[in-house]
């Protein structure tokens, strides 16, 4: 590794704390908006200079750059107010928050295989003195072999570069030499061996638009795998979500829930159904992959704590991709809503397929107007907190007494709703279709007067008559 010298002006320092979401892109892109700002520590070791090389460890493939705008801390802040935090601050300059999403799930609680390797903290190379610039006016701007990927303002921060100083300084020391990575815009992107990542800080607004320079960094490839012998190893990111193509969705589309639900009990599913839900007025079928959302039983307290602000019940529907279908676990406790009709049309606009619950809608006309299908368990007038605090998303459910994972396949029509594993949707879909011939055929022959016995099913003769009839088409 090249690159460890420090920025002309700067010491060693002895922390550096990184704030998780600093920008309002990066929380848009990512569909999680915190409520605070929450950090962690990286090594004064992972430092490194303008120029220099960065591994990507050996057995990852996610190295990803993260342009961020560094601070330097110039004389002690112990518990400071926001107004006078940023006089605290003597420099300012550019970081790069390099970090391995494969190691990610090994040290989720402090990051430190992850982002704190050395060399994953280049910062430079020119220093900004921070007395003579406005702390909501910098830009950060980020280039992989010469392309943008990353360019924003701290305008655009969540909380302010002040704010930070001010409330790092009520929990810790800062000291003289200390750095603080300020988060990372929209656009972070994954590396490979050779490629050139550049990061700038400027101040457009000021005369002359001082700049911190492009901090350089060009990745190499790591040769040492990690020892399974001593500890963790790299965790592959998982998969995308499952997508339904357009061809299985129309398929899905043609077919009923009851149906489909007939197919998988033949393959010992048999509780697969959400029970208790009927479509909203006028809603339309329903077909998609499935985004969970847990609500767990009122608790003042706690509702206090997550019941307000950017709460797990925003964050699913700002999350909710096109095609996907929100399934809300409610307890089937219908008396308070688990959605009113601002939420359904935030899903709508963002191209749900469609939304489950088995609590109560609220604004029950007015979502039906909206035009997204929606199943739930009742109607009803009051507002999350009188039965419910939004709890979790992405993750494993009960719904309607069904079990339902992100990515399963939700099918519901005016018979009810059916949950299908991804491995299986396919062949279910095709079973299905084809018993719907079936069934029509011998909904045929009753219309033209034949007895159902040995029709329904069909015995050995009938089966021969309607193999004929298919050959024939």
């Amino acid at each position: 590794m090249t690159g460890s010298e420090l920025p002309d002006g700067l010491s060693r320092p002895g922390k550096i704390i990184a704030v998780h979401a600093g920008y309002a892109s990066r929380a848009e892109e990512s569909g999680t908006r915190p409520r605070h700002p929450s950090y962690f520590l990286k090594p004064a070791s992972s430092l490194a200079a303008s120029g220099g090389t960065v591994e990507r460890p050996a057995g990852t493939e996610q190295l990803r750059c993260e342009g961020e705008v560094a601070l330097v801390i110039g004389t002690t802040a112990s518990g400071v107010a926001r107004e006078d935090a940023w006089r605290h601050v003597r420099w300012v300059t550019a970081a790069n928050d390099l970090g391995v999403r494969e190691w990610r799930d090994p040290d989720r609680g402090s990051l430190l295989r992850s982002k704190g390797r050395d060399g994953f903290t280049p910062l430079g190379p020119g220093l900004l003195d921070a007395t003579a610039l406005d702390p909501s006016a910098l830009r950060v701007r980020t280039w992989v072999n010469g392309t943008a990927v990353q360019d924003d303002t701290t305008a655009g921060l969540l909380f302010g570069l002040d704010q930070i100083v001010a409330d790092l300084s009520q929990h810790v020391t800062l000291e003289p030499g200390d750095v603080i990575l300020t988060g990372t815009p929209a656009g972070s992107t994954t590396l490979a061996p050779g490629d050139v990542v550049e990061v700038e800080v400027d101040a457009p607004s000021v005369p002359g638009a001082p700049t911190s320079g492009r901090l350089h960094t060009t990745v190499v490839a790591g040769t040492v795998p990690a020892d399974p012998a001593l500890g963790a190893v790299p965790v592959p990111e998982p998969t995308a979500r499952p997508t339904l193509g357009p061809e299985l969705r129309e398929k899905l589309m043609r077919a009923p829930a009851a149906g489909l639900s007939a197919q998988l009990r033949k393959r010992g599913l048999d509780n697969v159904a959400i029970d208790g839900l009927r479509p909203l007025a006028g809603s339309t079928k329903i077909v998609g992959t499935a985004r969970t959302l847990r609500f767990v039983p009122n608790r003042e307290d706690l509702f206090a704590s997550h019941g307000g602000g950017y709460n797990a019940q925003k964050r699913t529907f700002d999350a909710v991709g096109e095609g996907e279908v929100i399934v809300i676990e409610a307890r089937g406790e219908t008396g308070s809503a688990t959605l009113g009709d601002v939420l359904a049309i935030r899903a709508h606009v963002r191209g749900a397929a469609g939304i489950v619950t088995d609590g109560g809608v609220r604004d029950a006309e007015a979502v039906a107007a909206v035009g997204i299908p929606v199943h739930c368990a009742g109607h009803h007038p009051a507002v999350l907190g009188r039965k419910h605090v939004p709890w979790d998303h992405d993750l494993t459910i009960a719904c309607g007494g069904a079990t339902v994972q992100p990515g399963d396949v939700i099918v519901g029509d005016a018979d009810g709703v059916v949950v299908i594993p991804p491995g299986l949707v396919e062949e279910v879909a095709d079973a299905a279709l084809a018993q719907e011939d079936e069934d029509a055929w011998i909904a045929e022959q009753v219309h033209a007067g034949h007895p159902v016995d040995g029709l329904f099913p069909m015995n050995a003769a009938w089966r021969a008559r309607y193999d004929e009839w298919r050959a024939a088409r």
